[in-house]
C-alpha cells in the first residue's frame, strides 16, 4: 500500500504537466503561446491535415495556454464555405468550441463574388488575409502552418 502511494505521488507531476517539457517562459493562461495557421489551399486532404495538426497541438498544451488563429484566404476560403465537405466542416466547428479562431479574407470573397452568408457561422473577417498573417506575426504569433 505504501509503495503504491509513493508511486502515485511520483507520477502525479507527470500527469499534471503532460508529456512535453515546455520552454521558459512556460505557457499559461496569462502568457499563452500564440499560433497562426494559414489556410490557403482548398484541397480536402491538406485542410484535414491542417485541422489534425491543430488537434495535436491542443492536446499538448494546458487549457488556456494556447491561442490558435486559422487565417483563410485565396483558395483556402472554400474550406470554410457552408457547401464544403461536411466532415471537414464538423471538425472546424469542433475546433471553434475549443476557442480556435477562424478568420476569412474579404478580398477573396469580393473576387469570387461570395457573401458572408455563404460561410459557416462565427468567422471573423478581415480585408486582406495575408495582411492579417503579417500583423499577427508582428504581435508575436508563430506561423506553425504544416506543409
Amino acid at each position: 500500500m505504501r509503495r503504491r502511494f509513493l508511486g502515485l505521488l511520483l507520477l502525479t507531476p507527470l500527469l499534471a504537466f503532460g508529456k512535453y517539457e515546455f520552454k521558459d517562459p512556460k505557457p499559461s493562461f496569462d502568457n499563452p503561446r500564440k499560433v497562426i495557421m494559414k489556410l490557403n489551399r482548398k484541397d480536402r486532404e491538406y485542410a484535414n491535415h491542417l485541422l489534425g495538426t491543430i488537434y495535436n497541438i491542443l492536446k499538448e498544451y494546458p487549457d488556456g495556454a494556447l491561442q490558435v488563429v486559422v487565417i483563410a484566404y485565396g483558395p483556402g476560403m472554400r474550406v470554410i464555405k457552408k457547401d464544403y465537405d461536411k466532415n471537414t466542416l464538423k471538425r472546424i466547428k469542433s475546433l471553434m468550441e475549443y476557442d480556435v479562431e477562424f478568420v476569412g479574407c474579404i478580398n477573396t470573397m469580393e473576387t469570387m463574388g461570395w457573401k458572408k452568408s455563404d460561410f459557416i457561422d462565427n468567422i471573423r473577417y478581415v480585408q486582406a488575409g495575408v495582411v492579417e498573417v503579417i500583423e499577427k506575426q508582428a504581435q508575436g504569433y508563430i506561423d506553425a502552418t504544416p506543409y
